[in-house]
């Protein structure tokens, strides 16, 4: 997904009031715009929240998987607004029939041409501050998959051949040999 900056400020209402099929994301008062997603990065996606679904189920857990679009409102403010590749959210209180408001517990990114500075640094810094328990940034172009556990203040890279334990779960492993990355 690209990302485009402009350089006034905006708010929700601004995103909300983009036409149809347009999507962005909003960043401090900034919007960035989003090219549509490749099948491959649409492929890793499917397949990991499959995965992460067909867990919670049966362990017949209360967490909820969301694939972007999903709205989500990390702060208390009008100035943040963003699509996750996956939430996962452990809390219902936080979800309404608009998204989330607050952080989920584990947001999963896969990272684009376009959206690589805001996966890395932006969002990074965005969902820390947030207090998201974990985050994955999955660079299939970089055969990467670095997690941040913000919980224990730990970061470790992994590449598409490990098997990752998620955070958040105590016996949730996801083997990434597994995931397709074929190129589009």
């Amino acid at each position: 997904m690209e990302a485009l900056r402009r350089t006034d400020f905006y708010t929700i209402d601004d995103i909300y009031a983009l036409p149809d099929g347009e999507r962005a994301e909003l960043i401090d008062g900034q919007i960035y715009y989003m090219a549509p997603p490749t099948r491959q990065h649409q492929d890793i996606i499917f397949s990991l929240s499959r995965k992460i679904a067909d867990y919670i189920d049966a362990k017949k857990g209360d967490c909820k998987v969301y694939l972007a679009p999903f709205a989500v409102f990390l702060n208390e403010n009008e100035q943040n607004y963003v699509e996750p590749d996956i939430s996962i959210i452990c809390d219902n209180d936080k979800l309404t029939d608009k998204g989330c408001n607050g952080a989920p517990d584990w947001i999963i990114e896969v990272v684009s041409p376009g959206s690589r500075p805001m996966d890395y640094y932006k969002k990074l810094f965005k969902y820390r501050t947030a207090e998201v328990r974990e985050y994955w940034i999955v660079d299939p172009k970089k055969n990467l998959i670095i997690i941040y556990n913000f919980e224990y203040d730990t970061m470790k890279d992994y590449t598409f051949s490990d098997k990752i334990k998620a955070g958040i779960y105590e016996d949730l492993e996801i083997d990434f040999s597994e995931i397709n990355i074929n190129e589009s």
